[in-house]
């Protein structure tokens, strides 16, 4: 058996290690791509890059480059760039060794900074952007549309007898009320299924649309049926697939991210008012365990399932960055708003207490929330 032929045998009898390899990549592709941002922009402005690394300390491996560490290390839960003079102290170390302050962070404008600490999340944003708009232009989105229409039709059933089929416009439905003959138009879903659940046991009468040519046709709804069946046997909606040209695809990608990125910062919102009020915040919240479970459900759905998954959470990255927590993006460009409204600068140690207290704290929650995922998983959630 070739290498090839024994790592896919691996994938078939243990899907779990799929899960896990597939979930490998989408973090460390979402990684890259953010630190990459904040890589790209130090270089641009001129900061010297002192290690690009993967994953937390301690390290597994490194190599200079350039002046630059890429390093491998060994808590694959994240990555790091570490820009030369983050820390303002380091400037005391600076003098008199003839070093182009230039090249470190804290010597920069607060533009240049900003610029810097938002490449990643602008970064992340794109990925998500660049992925949305593939899946736009190649699988389409289900957007919602003013009527309802046939996905499909249960055998033996009240409405194949009738002889509705597949993609047939259901535009009205006719039925008694007390004796007197009524016709309401329906366009969701539930109109018809409320409609049909009044009426069952009795005869009613539904308006197709069937590529333009219009006609009724009559059946009685079940009072007992089959489970998932439903009293006319056809499942309806109101979403199509609607696939975009490329020329189209990249502006409503914008447009679909803009709005999961808010009501994502609303889902945050509502999560954090839950933590203040000591309450756990149950699934709405999940951590890598639970990213994990989510990614091996995307892979049975196929790969565009997947990235549709990786793109979401990369938009999730960048929006959670963008916070005003201390040791995230965020929280350090919160130092630099706060440093232009002061007119002058934060005590670097201050700045770095705050940090260092802030990561502690992200860690402890990372902990917290993995404890509740497994407890759901436990009680099979």
């Amino acid at each position: 058996m070739t290498f090839e032929l024994w790592i896919l045998s691996l994938f078939i009898f243990h899907p779990m290690l799929l899960t896990f390899f597939v979930f490998a990549i989408i973090l460390s592709v979402l990684v890259f791509v953010h630190e990459l941002g904040h890589f790209m922009m130090a270089r641009w402005v001129g900061v010297k890059v002192e290690e690009f690394g993967f994953g937390l300390p301690p390290r597994i491996w490194g190599k200079k480059v350039q002046g630059t560490i890429y390093s491998i290390n060994w808590l694959p839960i994240g990555g790091f760039v570490k820009l030369a003079g983050e820390d303002e102290s380091e400037g005391e170390k600076v003098k008199g060794k003839g070093e182009s302050v230039k090249e470190y962070f804290w010597a920069r404008s607060k533009k240049e900074r900003a610029a810097i600490l938002l490449a990643g999340v602008a970064m992340n944003f794109l990925l998500a952007v660049i992925v949305t708009t593939y899946l736009l232009t190649a699988q389409g989105v289900y957007e919602q549309v003013k009527y309802i229409y046939v996905e499909e039709v249960t055998a033996h059933s009240p409405a194949a007898a009738a002889g509705i089929v597949q993609n047939d416009i259901i535009k009205s439905v006719t039925y008694l009320e007390k004796g007197v003959s009524q016709t309401k138009e329906v366009s969701t879903p539930k109109g018809l299924i409320d409609i049909t659940q009044a009426h069952k046991g009795e005869q009613v009468t539904l308006t197709i649309d069937r590529k333009g040519r219009v006609f009724g046709v009559n059946l009685v709804p079940r009072k007992e049926y089959p489970k998932g069946e439903g009293p006319m046997g056809i499942a309806i909606s109101n979403l199509m697939r609607k696939k975009y040209p490329i020329t189209q695809a990249p502006f409503e990608a914008v447009k679909v991210n803009l709005v999961r990125g808010w009501e994502m910062l609303a889902s945050i919102g509502g999560v954090l008012g839950k933590l203040l009020q000591l309450k756990s915040p149950g699934a709405d919240v999940a951590g890598p365990i639970g990213i994990a479970q989510v990614t091996g459900q995307a892979v049975k759905f196929g790969w565009a399932a997947v990235l549709e998954f990786m793109s979401i959470l990369s938009l999730n990255l960048a929006v959670l960055n963008i916070l005003p927590i201390p040791a995230l993006d965020g929280g350090r460009l919160l130092f630099v708003v706060i440093e232009k409204i002061l007119g002058r600068k934060v005590r670097p140690a201050f700045e770095q207490s705050t940090h260092q207290i802030g990561m502690i704290i992200l860690f402890i929650l990372i902990i917290l929330i993995s404890i509740n995922d497994v407890l759901r998983l436990a009680h099979g959630g």
